[in-house]
């Protein structure tokens, strides 16, 4: 039985149509498999609807008025309003006229390949439907699916999809369905006992089918009044609807679905290719565990069905390279249930994480900052002064002492601030550059835990510059310049994003607005290529955010150089100006290069597969006695290595061969592995070879050492091909 016939149950023809009324609940409907016939588990059986699902019909008849009244006043405004335009695309000037010229038709007429790859435009900087009519004088681009934007449009648009086949097969409450980094989610409550997890394939044959149908997406403006008319069925919409929206908002439909959504999409569920659901786990509403329980289906999807098969092969890979698995293996760190979140590192994973402080430690002597170390529990006052008890409070572990409220710190910014206010202060000591490797604790949900990516205890190397107005930009240059060095290091390429206002935000627009100009500025000065990402700066002020692409081609956020003239009001800093009698108040920087260490580390641990670089590797050398005659000499060889800082082992194991010594050094990825025999010891040399098969002959442990030393301090990535 066929997934079409299944939905031609009801009253009419098929219900995803835009054009669809639908005629009876979904009752009826059956899981399919991925290739659209009843599921062999589910034969005979019947997901009851919800006591909501009859809401659809009553929905679309009401969007159906709301349309045509806004078609109406569209009509009006192109009568009365409608004039030749002139429209900038593609270093072509074209003419076209008000709210009739749409971007899909200016593609059309400079590239067809592009029209019909587009996933969205860019209308004078904002984002635009394709079919969206063009108000007035433009500058259009089209956004593709291989920018970050494109991306999250693209997936966006599939999570309306997952939308429409969640509320069509169970009946259950929409909540909310986003991008993210490499996909999408939605999130479902269902008053029931079904579990989705189990009936995946059959949600994924059923998003097939809808793609298959190449419906459009429809928007239209809709006033606060009629929004809570048609949200009335969904208690968790209303909620966003009075919370959010003030006088009106815009809805989107494809198909049945009809959702709260400022957009905008793709044009049609076709231009999405390939789709794939990946797993079903719980959630909260709003993430607060006081809150609902839902469940979250999530996915990801591609214009092009090879693009998900690449995707699939670097799942793969990734499950391979899993930091908890090579951490596991290695011997590196684990996690214990009396302390979820908070990792336990072992001799071997303690030894990276300390190289990699030290290394930030350098290049802090060099930067001119200077390290301090702040207190990890502070008073609630201080929080309340910041705003973080405001807009993190229920992030924080907070506790009562002798009547008094206190927490943890997430952060040490607040505390860097009464550092610089514990004495008055000089425009001679400017640039004042805290660093501060102070723990911090964060109270994550224990659901969104995982590994060493997302923990509640960690570390940062973080920073804060208070400087001059006349300052800034340097100093802004420094930390992009800081970023470069430690990232080229690690052989990583990087992408940088101007991060701007939230909607929740402090301080006056006046004052973000130039805070913006200031990182814009620096970034255009440096000369690398950078992309917006408009309203996911923090709440205090824009910043600039930085992207790694690891060897998978996998993105990830680390770095962060953050602009905040909030909090020097709010703790009232200021300083002695050079002009005799003038007080001025500092700006200051958010600034962190590797951020967490802990997640830099799983970043590591998964970007080189568990074979590391000689600099940071917790297997640097293996020494291994042909013999027991040479035992001791090999003993002797391993002290005088480790007087020099290395992490370096003996394998004096009788019990196997010389070979499988050998293949097991190279299989532990020991860097360098020294064999040493009666010749050897005579001449207080060793044999060199390396973990992959390269033999370098006999050295004397004097020049071995002094060779070793350089390459690690150099932090060369191929030490082993340079010996």
């Amino acid at each position: 039985m066929k997934l079409l016939t299944l939905i031609q149950r009801g009253r009419l023809v098929n219900p995803f149509h835009a054009g669809a009324v639908l005629g009876r609940s979904c009752s009826d409907r059956i899981p399919v498999t991925s290739h659209g016939n009843v599921s062999e588990e589910n034969q005979g059986k019947i997901i009851q609807p919800k006591a909501v699902s009859g809401f659809i019909n009553e929905r679309l008849l009401l969007y159906e008025k709301l349309r045509a009244h806004y078609e109406e006043r569209l009509t009006q405004r192109v009568l009365k309003e409608s004039r030749p335009i002139n429209i900038f695309s593609a270093g072509r000037e074209l003419r076209g006229e008000s709210w009739k010229t749409t971007p899909l038709q200016v593609a059309l007429q400079i590239r067809p390949d592009v029209a019909h790859h587009a996933v969205c435009a860019k209308v004078n900087g904002d984002l635009y439907d394709m079919n969206r009519p063009l108000e007035g004088d433009a500058a259009v681009e089209f956004v593709m699916f291989d920018s970050r934007e494109g991306q999250s449009v693209f997936w966006h648009s599939s999570a309306h999809i997952l939308g429409l086949a969640l509320e069509q097969f169970y009946g259950g409450l929409l909540c909310s369905g986003p991008s993210t980094e490499d996909g999408f989610f939605y999130d479902v409550h269902l008053s029931g006992s079904t579990v989705l997890g189990s009936h995946l394939p059959d949600l994924e044959a059923m998003c097939r089918n809808i793609i298959k149908q190449k419906l459009p997406f429809q928007r239209i403006e809709v006033t606060r009044e009629d929004l809570l008319d048609l949200f009335k069925y969904n208690k968790f919409k209303m909620r966003v609807i009075e919370e959010k929206v003030e006088t009106s908002t815009t809805i989107y439909r494809c198909g049945s679905l009809i959702d709260l959504c400022r957009g905008p999409h793709v044009r049609h569920t076709g231009q999405v290719k390939a789709l794939k659901l990946i797993k079903n786990s719980s959630a909260f509403w709003k993430g607060d565990p006081s809150q609902e329980t839902l469940q979250r289906v999530s996915g990801t999807s591609f214009p092009d069905s090879k693009q998900l098969k690449e995707w699939e092969k670097i799942q793969e890979e990734a499950r391979n390279r899993d930091h908890r698995k090579i951490g596991l293996d290695q011997s590196l760190f684990f996690f214990h249930d009396l302390s979820p979140g908070s990792c336990f590192f072992l001799p071997r994973g303690a030894h990276i994480y300390n190289v990699l402080i030290d290394f930030i430690k350098g290049e802090y002597r060099k930067r001119g900052f200077t390290e301090v170390i702040t207190p990890n529990m502070y008073n609630n006052k201080l929080w309340e002064k910041s705003g973080h008890w405001e807009h993190y409070g229920k992030n924080m572990f907070s506790f009562t002492i002798e009547d008094e409220m206190f927490s943890l710190k997430p952060m040490n910014c607040p505390g860097h601030c009464l550092m610089f206010d514990h004495r008055p202060r000089s425009w001679r000591e400017l640039p004042l550059r805290l660093a501060d490797f102070g723990v911090l604790h964060r109270n994550e949900l224990s659901g969104a835990l995982s590994g060493l990516t997302r923990v509640r205890r960690f570390q940062q190397d973080d920073a804060h510059i208070f400087c001059s107005m006349d300052q800034l930009e340097s100093e802004i240059s420094g930390c992009l310049d800081f970023v470069r060095a430690v990232y080229s290091v690690f052989g990583f390429t990087f992408k940088f994003y101007l991060s701007t206002r939230p909607e929740q935000f402090l301080g006056d627009l006046e004052v973000w607005n130039k805070a913006e100009e200031e990182l814009e500025k620096s970034l255009n000065s440096f000369g690398l290529p950078w992309e917006l990402n408009p309203g996911d700066g923090a709440f205090y002020g824009p910043k600039i955010d930085i992207q790694i692409q690891d060897a998978m081609g996998r993105y990830h956020q680390c770095a962060t150089i953050q602009l905040d003239f909030q909090l020097p009001i709010r703790f009232n800093l200021h300083y002695m100006g050079k002009v005799e009698g003038t007080v001025e108040r500092p700006v200051m920087i958010h600034r962190a290069v590797l951020g967490s260490v802990e997640r830099m580390l799983a970043i590591l641990v998964e970007n080189y597969g568990g074979k590391w670089p000689l600099w940071l590797s917790p297997f640097q050398v293996m020494v291994i006695p042909v013999g027991a005659s040479t035992e001791s000499y090999a003993h002797q060889v391993q002290r005088t290595i480790h007087e020099r800082g290395f992490m370096v082992d003996v394998d004096a194991n009788q019990g196997t061969t010389l070979n499988k010594k050998i293949r097991k050094a190279q299989l532990a990825q020991y860097n360098f592995i020294l064999v040493v025999g009666e010749k050897e010891k005579e001449n207080m040399s060793v044999n060199v070879r390396t973990r992959d098969s390269k033999q370098h002959g006999e050295h004397t442990v004097a020049a071995l050492t002094e060779r070793l030393a350089e390459l690690r301090d150099t932090r060369v990535r191929n030490a082993e091909e340079m010996f």
